[in-house]
């Protein structure tokens, strides 16, 4: 019978035991939080890594813990340039990666930002869906070739995809106020219906996508656009709402128990259970479509299979649009609503 793990699971935990020898494993966002943590233990059973992220020499110094782990279980560390949020860098890392032919058995689009200002990234695209999702999309669907059957995607999805479904008729802000929290909930969603249509498109190579939940967790780095005062608040209306709602205190995670499911999802649960899923906890998350943000569980819309399909055709437009017609973006983001 296998092993069960939940919320208070490490990565450490649910690894236990298992040999990552041989398997290649690319991460983004490796240089902290829970990129660095999931790097950190895949190596640590013998996982050869590849972590992108968007400074280097930040990377090089950070994740010392993965080369340090790699190096006793016969595993490596590779680090590769990537700027999520310029489609020349994602190009230019996805051309490096398959001029080298290795293939992945793991892909982990870890890589995000929260709550950010209003702004947009080189290509135009509103920050958040540019960076957690568009440009996560451009990457992967550009090197899926290097997925070898029976391989797996992984990307970090969010509790806050609760707040919002995405919106089609206007990605990027251009003809509505602009929230923090609206954006960041609407890119999260994104990411689920990614790893939904990803999954369809290519299981019949035996490829499974899913997206996680890690949990809230401090020393993420992604509260870094807010204040102490922000944070606090934010804490606070999560825990009214829950308790409003006849619902158990929300804890938070540490990293290592942040990083659990990705690792769950990416080399211990069984292919077919967690594909086209949303994860959380180190299982597949019911789906609970009541309208409380903060609770558990994944909102429908966010594994729809049509909306899915709909937005991966709109991601491929407007990356189209932008090698087309590089610096004329603008207005390029309006995509029919069905």
């Amino acid at each position: 019978m296998k092993q069960k793990f939940g919320a208070q699971s490490t990565a450490d935990e649910v690894l236990a035991g298992i040999d990552l020898i041989g398997k290649r494993v690319l991460i983004t966002g490796i240089s902290s939080g829970i990129g660095l943590e999931t790097g950190r233990s895949l190596a640590s059973h013998g996982a050869n890594i590849v972590g992108a992220d968007i400074d280097l020499a930040k990377a090089e110094a950070s994740t010392e813990p993965v080369r340090d782990a790699a190096l006793q279980a016969g595993g490596s560390l590779e680090l590769i340039e990537l700027d999520l949020g310029s489609l020349q860098s994602i190009h230019a890392c996805a051309d490096r990666l398959l001029a080298d032919e290795r293939k992945f058995d793991v892909i982990i689009a870890n890589a995000g930002v929260m709550a950010t200002p209003f702004g947009r990234t080189t290509d135009g695209f509103e920050l958040q869906f540019g960076i957690n999702y568009l440009g996560h999309f451009a990457l992967v669907s550009r090197i899926e070739p290097l997925l070898v059957d029976g391989g797996r995607l992984v990307v970090v999805s969010s509790q806050a995809h609760r707040i919002a479904d995405i919106d089609l008729s206007d990605p990027n802000f251009e003809q509505q106020p602009y929230d923090p929290w609206i954006a960041y909930g609407r890119s999260k969603t994104a990411t689920a219906l990614f790893a939904v249509e990803f999954d369809r498109r290519f299981r019949e190579r035996g490829i499974r996508a899913a997206s996680v939940m890690p949990g809230n967790s401090g020393g993420t780095g992604l509260t870094r656009h807010l204040s102490v005062d922000d944070v606090q608040g934010l804490l606070d209306n999560v825990g009214k709402a829950r308790a409003d709602a006849g619902l158990t205190p929300a804890e938070l995670k540490d990293v290592p128990q942040a990083a659990a499911t990705s690792v769950w999802a990416a080399f211990v649960a069984d292919a077919d259970l967690i594909g086209g899923h949303y994860l959380e906890d180190c299982s597949v998350a019911p789906i609970d479509d009541t309208p409380n943000p903060f609770a558990d569980g994944v909102k429908s819309y966010a594994l729809d299979v049509r909306r899915a399909g709909q937005l991966w055709a709109a991601s491929e437009d407007l990356i189209t649009a932008v090698t087309i017609l590089p610096g004329a973006r603008k207005g390029l983001g309006l995509i029919a609503q069905t």
